[in-house]
């Protein structure tokens, strides 16, 4: 078998820039390639088919990675979805179908069943693909989450897969958090990192440089290269660490205001709408971001119940139907769409405790969520992901709703609906722009880093007998 493990010294450290570039990379030196994620943590999800044609539910990062490689998106690329229902429990996407809970009290016992399938599904890739791109998740120096690890270095551990551990050297301490993250792994684990790579670098190289000959020193492992900072890559995100970097440049003679929910979901529906030249998209908080908006965005959510309730105690709703009275448009999406009509039931206790609640009552429809999950595609854009059944009117002078994620993304439809909404002509094209950023970072990575070696690395494996870092004192052991 062939591949990489992509690891990171830190959530959003960049494993899935890298990942993503490496499959575009190979993907043009005629590598039949595939993306790999063992588990995602994540309420960005994307509908995409099974092989045998039934739809199934991926982390959006991998659909983009494997848009990237320029094969055809499926669950074995990300087995296992982990979508946060509190901050104690997630519900569990196995093999792109719902399948129970697991939550922090049971979180290696309740996860074993998910390591062997995720595994399986790995193998399955190993398989079919001459190499296969495997993305970690946080970081392998997790510790405290070793034992039951599939993901980082209990896959790479289980495939035999060499490992490069990324660092972003914009959060400061890059060096430290690289040579603490080998430091800190079991010998067995060690032998497998093969090197680094520095993301986010804005600077003189020459600055750099000593660092980076020091630390191959200390390690004995290379550094396989230095992505510089680029902001125009802005690729679809698996988590809202990076809401604020998804802005819209400014400028825009329009405001967008997107209520940034506590469990905001699938936020890469407004990704489209930040491409228009014309439009300024921001994300809102607090009444006072929704005053000068031109357009407000309920976007989606995992917890549609909560967050209304968030809404409403935080003054947004108010603001909202001030918004309305003004005679502006409002856009809900999914959830978004499920709050604005007049009730939302759940009987049988998706979301919490059975019962029903009041929506902002702007559309006339409304919603019951029912235990089997919705997952469609839409033809040319778009895709449905949801427990809520909506019935009513979706339209009320200029509030719509819809329960359709990624409609913004065809050209068509969003040139339509900014004519109607804002009296805005659009000059974008999503499609084009995507294709655009991919081959943009195709080329980062084909000019930044040495991806020769790197595919070297994924066919060969591992150097043999690297040096080892030795650990600090161990609880009740010696130095």
């Amino acid at each position: 078998m062939s591949g990489l493990l992509v690891a990171g010294t830190t959530s959003d450290a960049g494993k899935s820039v890298v990942t993503t570039g490496l499959c575009r990379a190979f993907a043009r030196r005629g590598v039949a390639v595939a993306p790999y994620k063992a588990q995602n943590m994540s309420n960005n999800s994307m509908v995409c088919r099974s092989p045998d044609g039934s739809m199934a539910e991926i982390g959006r990062a991998q659909w983009v990675q494997a848009l990237a490689a320029g094969v055809t998106p499926e669950p074995a690329m990300n087995p296992v979805l982990l979508k946060p229902g509190s901050d104690r429990r997630s519900h569990v996407v196995l093999m792109g179908e719902p399948a129970g809970e697991v939550s922090a009290s049971d979180w290696e016992s309740g996860r074993r069943h998910l390591a062997r399938a995720a595994h399986e599904a790995y193998d399955d890739l190993a398989g079919r693909f001459e190499v296969v791109v495997a993305e970690g998740a946080g970081s392998p120096a997790e510790i405290n989450l070793r034992a039951g690890d599939f993901v980082n270095m209990g896959l790479a551990r289980h495939a035999d897969l060499p490992t490069i551990v990324v660092g972003d050297i914009d959060r400061g301490g890059v060096f430290a958090a690289m040579y603490g993250t080998l430091a800190l792994l079991e010998p067995a684990d060690q032998d497998l990192v093969a090197g680094f790579v520095v993301n986010k670098f804005r600077g003189e190289r020459a600055l750099l440089s000593p660092g980076l000959e020091s630390l191959e020193g200390l390690t004995g492992r290379r550094v396989f290269g230095v992505l510089p900072w680029d902001p125009a890559l802005w690729l679809d995100s698996e988590d809202a660490l990076d809401l604020d970097g998804r802005r819209a440049d400014g400028g825009g003679t329009r405001t967008v205001a997107v209520v940034r929910l506590p469990r905001i979901s699938n936020f890469t529906d407004v990704d489209a709408l930040g491409l228009e030249p014309d439009l300024d998209v921001v994300f809102a908080s607090a009444p006072r971001d929704l005053a000068d908006a031109d357009l407000v965005v309920l976007p989606g959510t995992r917890a549609t119940i909560a967050d209304l309730a968030w809404l409403r105690a935080h003054g947004l709703d108010h603001a909202i139907r001030a918004h309305v009275r003004r005679g502006r448009p409002v856009l809900g999406i999914c959830g978004g769409c499920q709050m604005l009509g007049r009730t939302i039931a759940d009987p049988h206790g998706v979301e919490g405790p059975p019962g029903t609640v009041e929506g902002l009552g702007l559309l006339d429809l409304d919603t019951t969520f029912g235990p089997e999950k919705a997952l469609r595609i839409h033809e040319p854009a778009g895709y449905e992901i949801h427990h809520g059944r909506v019935a009513g009117e979706h339209v009320r002078g200029q509030v719509v709703g819809t329960m359709v994620h990624g409609a913004m993304e065809d050209d068509d439809h969003r040139a339509t609906y900014l004519a109607q909404a804002l009296g805005v002509a659009s000059r974008a094209s999503f499609p084009a722009a995507r294709e655009r950023r991919l081959d943009r970072l195709g080329d980062l990575v084909e000019r930044h880093l040495d991806v020769g070696a790197l595919l070297d690395l994924a066919r060969h494996g591992a150097p043999a007998h690297p040096p080892s870092i030795p650990l600090g004192r161990s609880p009740g052991g010696a130095a």
